[in-house]
């Protein structure tokens, strides 16, 4: 089939709507599995239309007049490649790519009366523009957040198909931006499903244990259409909680529960309840189910609560990489690998950095009572006077919130990493914290920091953005980055009444290379490096938790020495290949004593 000849002009009004909540609970087909693809180097197969040069250099898309302006791409005789996946490993040829790749896939569908479909995307990085039978749908920007869009009306029964074109090309104005330290891997990364939901259907919903008062829920639930009069029915059947709320105008509707012998989340005792959600309807109505668990978590000067109880969090930061060989993670099989060897190293907490990572990790975590630092790709040298830099950042911070509210183990949204000061970063980061703040009043708001002031051995904070989080945490490298021979010596100055994580510190070591503790890279000197730190971070004052660098060794071009990092940065207490170094065992020593906490 020829891309140019199926592919209709761009569509006048996007299709995009707002993300559907709850997603693996709906009723869904999976569009998983195996896709044709082609390797668009120079775009030109974009739109199907050729360019055409106007003056000076410039040039406009022209819809073809004759049959020799398509461009001819049959995808019947292209490649296949399994999705969700990622082209940098599934495709030996593209390993360092960066561009446009076109997948296509067709797929059967039979329409039911009273109910819309739409096609919904787990994540695709970087931009995506969807079509589907011939019409393009919408686009989406970011690379790790969900969108969906409704294709209701462009499906006929019988076969139907839908093309992506995917780049993953880096720019300065990006969320990323251009440099950053993990691998770029470009592809339709997560699940690709249709979802069937009736004409109206329950949008969204938020169901959480007030902070201050643990007797009581807050309910809320946005619907797809601005109906007033719909009545919604909660649930929770364990706690023979039932009630009815009635939507406003708006399609809105909310109410205050008072819930009696409830079992709170915890590490120890990771508690969920199915809750059910009920749309009455004339026609069709909309049933959605979940398990929600419920927690409170606050701050108490330098103390961070937990269902009102001090805690300490026992982390280690996580990229969305595969146990083994690489790759971008998208499944329960990953997330359950990953999981499980933090709670080896004896974890309660973990830090999925730097980009919201799938629903999977997030859902298998709170199942086995892991915290979680979600954040947003808001890293390093971001175009930070940039509007739709803004705009970007933004929505995938709303979108990530919008996703995981009702995830109870979720205790943290992180705003940024190790960004550099100014005032136009001040700005920028600080309507971030007040989005994530209106948006989701249940949680703390952080952000990983720098150390900028250091004299000698002592070490003083200092950060505008401290009035605008309500954990201060921050990243230190003191053996590594910074060449001391004794971490033990440094004192730390933080003068804030704030909680304190220490978001990132470590070494890299190659697995299996040895030599003595001074010699950079073998498993010796990272041991060393954690016995020492572990020290120094015990008189920090108000230490709330840490989350070391890294769980895994992962992927980065950034990491060239050859015969050592080969492209990886191998900070990871866990070799790619999932064998444990030696400091896996200094730290897990050292959480053991931070149980009683």
């Amino acid at each position: 089939m020829l891309l140019a000849s199926i592919l209709t002009a761009q569509a006048d009004e996007t299709k995009m709507v707002p993300l559907v909540g709850n997603v693996l609970n709906r009723q869904t087909t999976s569009l998983n599995g195996e896709w044709r693809y082609i390797v668009d180097v120079q775009e030109s197969g974009y739109y199907g239309y050729r360019r055409e040069k106007i003056h000076n250099g410039y040039f406009r898309n022209q819809k073809p007049q004759k049959p020799e302006d398509l461009i001819e791409y049959d995808f019947d005789q292209s490649d296949r490649m399994q999705i969700p996946s990622d082209w940098n490993t599934r495709d030996p040829r593209l390993f360092f790519y960066e561009g446009t790749v076109w997948f296509k896939r067709s797929f059967n569908y039979q329409p039911k009366a009273g109910r819309r479909t739409l096609l919904y995307f787990g994540a695709v990085n970087y931009e995506a523009i969807v079509f589907v039978n011939g019409h393009e749908v919408g686009r989406h920007v970011g690379g790790f957040t969900p969108f969906n869009f409704d294709v209701t009306d462009l499906l006929r029964e019988g076969e139907n198909f839908v093309i992506v074109k995917v780049d993953n090309k880096r720019s300065r104005e990006n969320v990323p931006t251009l440099i950053f330290d993990w691998w770029n891997y470009g592809g339709i990364t997560r699940d690709v499903l249709l979802v069937s939901v009736p004409d109206t259907y329950i949008e969204n919903y938020s169901l959480q244990l007030d902070r201050q008062n643990p007797k009581q829920l807050n309910f809320s639930l946005q619907l797809s259409a601005k109906e007033a009069g719909r009545q919604v029915t909660l649930s929770i059947p364990e706690l023979k909680l039932k009630h009815a709320v009635i939507t406003d105008a708006e399609g809105r509707a909310t109410a205050t529960l008072k819930a009696k012998k409830l079992q709170l989340w915890s590490p120890e005792s990771p508690k969920r309840y199915r809750v059910e959600l009920s749309l009455s309807g004339n026609v069709v109505g909309d049933n959605v189910a979940d398990s929600i668990g419920f927690r409170t978590i606050t701050t108490q000067g330098k103390q961070l609560l937990l269902n009102g109880q001090p805690i300490f969090l026992r982390g280690i930061s996580i990229h969305e990489e595969k146990p083994n060989g690489g790759g971008r993670a998208n499944g329960p099989d990953d997330a359950r690998r990953l999981l499980s060897w933090a709670k080896e190293l004896g974890c309660n907490f973990v830090r999925l950095a730097h980009y919201p990572h799938n629903e999977y990790m997030v859902r298998e975590a709170e199942r086995m009572g892991l915290m979680v630092w979600s954040e947003i790709p808001v890293y390093w040298t971001i175009d930070w006077t940039n509007t739709d830099t803004y705009a970007n950042a933004s929505q995938q911070l709303r979108d990530m919130i919008s996703r995981d509210q009702n995830r109870c183990n979720v205790i943290i949204w992180s705003i940024a990493n190790e960004t550099p000061h100014s005032a136009e970063r001040d700005r920028f980061l600080s309507g971030l914290s007040k989005q994530a703040h209106d948006t989701d009043p249940t949680r703390l708001v952080s952000m990983a920091m720098e150390v900028l002031s250091a004299a000698n051995y002592h070490n003083r904070l200092q950060d505008n953005m401290n009035e605008y989080v309500d954990v201060i945490s921050f990243n230190q490298y003191i053996g590594w980055y910074r060449d001391v021979n004794d971490a033990a010596k440094m004192t730390w100055e933080i003068p804030y009444d704030k909680p304190v994580i220490i978001s990132e510190f470590g070494g890299g070591a190659k697995a299996g290379f040895h030599g003595q503790k001074n010699l950079r890279f073998t498993e010796e000197f990272q041991e060393n490096l954690y016995r020492e730190n572990t020290a120094m971070l015990d008189k920090i004052d108000g230490l709330a938790g840490t989350t070391p660098w890294i769980l895994k060794d992962f992927r980065s071009p950034r990491r060239l020495l050859p015969g050592i990092q080969d492209y990886y940065n191998r900070k990871g207490l866990f070799s790619d290949d999932g064998r444990k170094k030696k400091a896996f065992y200094v730290l897990k020593q050292w959480y053991e004593g931070k149980k009683c906490n």
